[in-house]
């Protein structure tokens, strides 16, 4: 198989597809590997390192289109990217189409069987692409947290930490899953006063172990965030449901109610977001001030780690990429039930169910797509 790894375009995006490395192994197993000129030079990766590895480096993302039977990506396709995507080639990269019926609608015009990380699941009922990146978007919201608290960002001039003789910063974070709980472990570890809300309770048994008295854990009802969330000077809303649009868990009335200079930081924007108020920015221009509230937005946040966000998504996808480059799309999700829950869009038909039950639109169940 030929696969193509195209710079991304997304604003402020400098992740890439594919490493040298990941080059290295499919070529191993003997496929070609097409590369866009420049396509990693965000990340300090050269072309020339994706030569010695294998690659063929392309003059510009037509050529890569054009040539590659499989597209692997980081961030969804842009509309230009969308209208080079042809029948029968494949997309792997990061969807999150709950959110957006522009692209749903572009892909199923397009052809192309389009497989999304964010639902590939595993045999525990995780999802192994989508929790590298939920890693350092954890990790990034206490970060960027700390610093729109700051009074120059708009904050109310808190430390998360305190010092002593006066109180630390309280966090909230909503959601125990792989973003919540690495959220929770830095805020825990600046000292701050930390709640972590959840729906399930085996989940919190297991955060109350994790973190002991160092954070307190709380049954997630509407009486519990609105209690949590008006006492909070940092809000982090980390909450998933696989490949649908995440919950509104925060109404406007709750964040008219904060503190004036409060953060909320918004890691399930990609999903439409969990806060009533919120809506996507960019690195560039990554807050707005809503009621009040200082809010983080940005859609994909570990691209302001580029480097780190890279190795550690290509370190989950690449199994997944030479299954689907050794065994074709139909063999490999025919043999792994986990990668064929990742299936989105094919040729012209919604196959993940709760995508379409978000946008009302017709789902055709995968099985059927693969038997026809």
């Amino acid at each position: 198989m030929r696969i193509g790894v195209p710079k991304e375009i997304k604003t402020e995006e400098s992740r890439v597809g594919l490493t040298p490395a990941g080059v290295r192994e499919l070529v191993r197993h003997g496929h070609s590997v097409l590369t866009e000129r420049g396509a990693a030079a965000g990340i300090g990766i050269a072309d020339d390192a994706y030569a010695a590895a294998g690659a063929t480096v392309a003059p510009d993302a037509a050529a890569v289109f054009a040539e590659a039977d499989m597209i692997v990506k980081v961030k969804e396709p842009q509309p230009v990217e969308i209208a080079r995507l042809r029948p029968g080639q494949v997309l792997f990269t990061y969807l999150h189409l709950a959110a957006d019926r522009a692209q749903t609608e572009g892909l199923m015009r397009s052809g192309a069987t389009a497989i999304a990380y964010e639902t590939v699941t595993d045999a525990r009922g995780g999802l192994p692409l989508l929790a590298p990146m939920s890693e350092v978007a954890g990790r990034m919201s206490v970060q960027v947290g700390a610093h729109c608290l700051e009074r120059e960002q708009g904050g109310a001039g808190i430390l998360l930490g305190g010092v002593p003789g006066v109180t630390p910063g309280k966090v909230v974070v909503l959601g125990g899953g792989v973003a919540g709980t690495n959220a929770a472990r830095m805020a825990v570890g600046l000292e701050a006063s930390v709640t972590i809300i959840d729906r399930s309770l085996p989940r919190l048994y297991e955060l109350d172990l994790q973190f002991g008295p160092r954070a307190t854990t709380l049954y997630s009802t509407a009486e519990a965030i609105e209690q949590a969330v008006l006492g909070a000077d940092l809000v982090i809303g980390a909450v998933l449901v696989p490949g649908a649009a995440a919950p509104r868990l925060v109404t406007r009335a709750m964040i008219r109610a904060m503190r004036p200079g409060s953060v909320v930081v918004d890691i399930a924007i990609d999903q439409g977001g969990c806060f009533e108020t919120s809506r996507p920015t960019t690195h560039s221009a990554p807050t707005f001030v809503e009621e009040g509230v200082v809010h983080y937005c940005v859609t994909n946040m570990p691209g302001a780690v580029a480097r780190t966000s890279t190795f550690a998504l290509t370190n989950a996808t690449l199994p997944f990429v030479l299954a689907l480059a050794d065994h074709g799309w139909l063999g490999a999700l025919a043999a792994d039930p986990h990668l064929r829950a990742g299936l989105n869009v094919h040729a012209g038909k919604l196959a993940h169910p709760a995508v379409a039950r978000d946008l009302g639109l017709a789902c055709v169940p995968v099985e059927t797509i693969m038997q026809g």
